[in-house]
């Protein structure tokens, strides 16, 4: 085991996270080792501009199953990505940059938007993310506690 590994944080194949520039407080998220980005289930994907930066506004259901919930965000488009999806096909995606928290940890990450709808899981994160990071378990699930959304001021 290279050094420094044996002392990694350990992450199961599913985890929840949250990505609290993007007001969602909690996705369940599947770990692809085997999907080089991370990408969030989307829907309503617009593209923008504001004061010359290229936008892109977007809605998703975080919550597997449920339609009702909704979450509205936008952010800067950092590029259109060719990805191939798990069908083989390739598809031109937004790319975003925002904060993921998994656990305690947040950092930033690069995320494509595309509809999920139909997929087990709203958000994939792949092993740019984790890469450095963690050690995936594969058998195990949700090692990570729930992220717990930092407490307002006027709280």
């Amino acid at each position: 085991m290279a050094s420094g590994a044996a002392s990694a944080a350990k992450i199961g194949w599913r985890e929840w996270v949250a990505l609290p520039a993007l007001g969602v407080e909690a996705v369940k998220a599947k770990i692809d080792t085997g999907a080089r980005s991370s990408t969030l289930h989307a829907f309503e994907v617009t593209r923008f501009e504001h004061h010359g930066q290229a936008m892109v506004r977007f809605q998703a259901h975080p919550l597997q199953r449920n339609d009702d919930y909704r979450v509205i965000a936008e952010a800067a488009l950092l590029e259109e990505r060719l990805v191939r999806n798990s069908g083989g096909q390739t598809e031109l995606r937004p790319v975003i940059e925002t904060l993921v928290q998994v656990g305690d940890a947040v950092w930033a990450i690069e995320l494509t938007l595309t509809n999920r709808d139909e997929m087990g899981f709203r958000m994939l994160l792949g092993r740019q993310a984790v890469r450095r990071r963690y050690l995936v378990d594969p058998g195990r699930s949700y090692l990570q506690p729930l992220p717990e959304q930092p407490r307002l001021a006027h709280d």
